[in-house]
């Protein structure tokens, strides 16, 4: 279970606090998404999970599967089951992405205590994963990221995902930038990971995305604190009205 409690966070380099007192509670097994207007907050709490360097929290905790997190470093928060999916995943020249794939994931195995991947039996699984995600397998083949599509980094991450086998997955905005036929497949190979013993925060502006993974809970993110929690028909909701009510609200 992720526990968020009244977390304030603030840019290093700066005084002025972006998150304002944020509680949360994501059990195993569910899906929540979080809404919410530009500034908000939202996607510094997505980098805030995943340990990125130049924010600070100044109160508050973390709390994953009962440990806190706050003071681990992101490859520890990785090894705990902790992976961010980013908006804009980064391109990397001169790295395949079976290289990259494999690098990660015998990273990860071997600090949970798990034995590493021979190169048979690497090829063996990631050929299987990507195949179940409708991946193209000569995708990654070539360096990670570079030239991809939109579409194409997304499904990508979720491969990353897959081969991580992370417990929490934090999805940044993933719907930015595709188009409906590759939001659909992306959303399809989220859907294929979703499991009893997996967590997913979602974070997105728009409701097309919850049409296709559907969440058990929706949470208004406004002035820096959750300022709404109810169900799926909430997002519908929001594209109805919008986030007016909720800018101005004393955080």
């Amino acid at each position: 279970m992720l526990e968020i409690k009244n977390l304030h966070v603030k840019l290093a380099d700066e005084d002025k606090a972006i998150i304002k007192g944020l509680t949360l509670t994501v059990p195993k097994g569910e899906v929540h998404a979080i809404m919410g207007p530009n500034g908000s907050g939202k996607s510094t709490l997505a980098y805030v999970l995943a340990g990125r360097a130049d924010y600070e929290v100044t109160d508050g905790d973390i709390i994953w599967n009962g440990e806190s997190i706050i003071e681990m470093e992101p490859d520890e928060r990785a090894a705990k089951g902790v992976f961010l999916a980013f908006q804009y995943p980064m391109e990397i020249p001169g790295v395949a992405g079976l290289t990259f794939l494999r690098t990660a994931t015998n990273s990860v195995r071997k600090k949970r205590g798990q034995t590493e991947l021979t190169t048979p039996e690497f090829l063996k699984v990631v050929k299987d994963r990507a195949s179940k995600l409708n991946i193209d397998f000569d995708m990654l083949k070539r360096p990670v990221n570079v030239g991809f599509s939109g579409g194409e980094k997304k499904r990508s991450e979720i491969l990353q995902m897959a081969m991580l086998e992370p417990s929490l997955c934090v999805l940044d905005e993933t719907d930015s930038g595709l188009d409906i036929d590759a939001l659909k497949v992306v959303s399809d190979g989220v859907n294929a990971l979703r499991s009893p013993d997996r967590a997913m925060l979602v974070i997105t502006h728009y409701q097309r995305l919850l049409n296709h993974i559907v969440p058990d809970k929706v949470h208004v993110l406004a002035e820096g604190r959750i300022q709404k929690t109810g169900g799926k028909e909430l997002a519908l909701e929001l594209e109805q009205s919008g986030y007016a009510e909720f800018q101005g609200k004393a955080a």
